[in-house]
């Protein structure tokens, strides 16, 4: 006989369920392994060649503008 809704136990840890996740959690990275080298070897070129100039927000433009007259004036 099933448990039906009225009669839930309510949320508990499901050990099968986590076990599946740990497992296909620790086959994805064996899989993603491979890529490793590439993924560094990328971020090391973009270090490198990427660009160095930090982008600031259209706020803090806006707010040092020279151009841009304080209040009450």
């Amino acid at each position: 006989m099933s448990t039906g809704v009225s009669q839930s136990t309510g949320y508990g840890p499901n050990l099968q369920m986590s076990a599946f996740g740990w497992v296909m959690a620790i086959v994805l990275a064996l899989m993603l392994l491979p890529v490793l080298p590439v993924v560094v070897l990328a971020l090391i070129l973009w270090k490198i060649f990427g660009e160095d100039e930090v982008i600031e927000s259209q706020f803090e433009t806006w707010r040092t503008a020279s151009e841009r007259q304080p209040n009450g004036s």
